[in-house]
């Protein structure tokens, strides 16, 4: 079932609500591997100090009880890349076609900003992550430029291998 969502850029006003947003859907790996060391999400701060793009899923009619900003995705542009750096939906809107719609839009703006491509790191085996990014249109890749090997640093330095393999993935634009 899809929940009809609005796809916009991020407001400063936003910045507070995606913090939280990776935290909730940050829990559904915390669950997943028993993790007691999580990484915890960007502060809004530094989130909005990267350069790139973050797009935001709204629900147009939504509750007074529920949030407005339900989902997110970030893209880095450094070094002439494309990454999703993040993807986070709250878990509570999981399963509707909310991510993927992130993931298209994010796809078409990088295309027109210029790219031929975007990247992104995940786990292999979790469901919701490489499985998901496949469908979506990406395929396993290696890291073939410093700005992608030192994601693999930084992610050896955080122990995200702890909770199992991790892969890049690329999609052409």
């Amino acid at each position: 079932m899809t929940t009809p969502v609005e796809v916009r850029q991020a407001r400063p006003a936003d910045a507070t609500t995606l913090v939280e947003i990776e935290a909730a859907a940050d829990a559904l790996l915390i669950d997943r591997f028993g993790a007691t060391d999580w990484p915890p999400p960007a502060s809004a701060a530094e989130r909005s100090a990267l350069p790139g793009f973050i797009l935001v899923a709204e629900q147009p009619d939504h509750p007074a009880a529920s949030p407005a900003v339900i989902g997110f995705v970030h893209v880095l542009e450094i070094d002439g890349h494309a990454h999703l750096e993040q993807l986070s939906v709250l878990p509570e809107s999981g399963r509707r076609g909310i991510g993927r719609r992130l993931v298209a839009e994010a796809v078409r703006t990088a295309r027109t900003r210029g790219h031929t491509q975007i990247t992104l790191r995940t786990y292999r085996d979790v469901p919701w992550n490489a499985p998901f990014y496949a469908s979506c249109g990406f395929v396993e890749t290696s890291p073939d430029s410093p700005f992608l090997a030192d994601l693999v640093r930084v992610e050896t330095e955080l122990g995200l291998f702890r909770h199992g393999a991790r892969v890049q993935m690329t999609a052409l634009l």
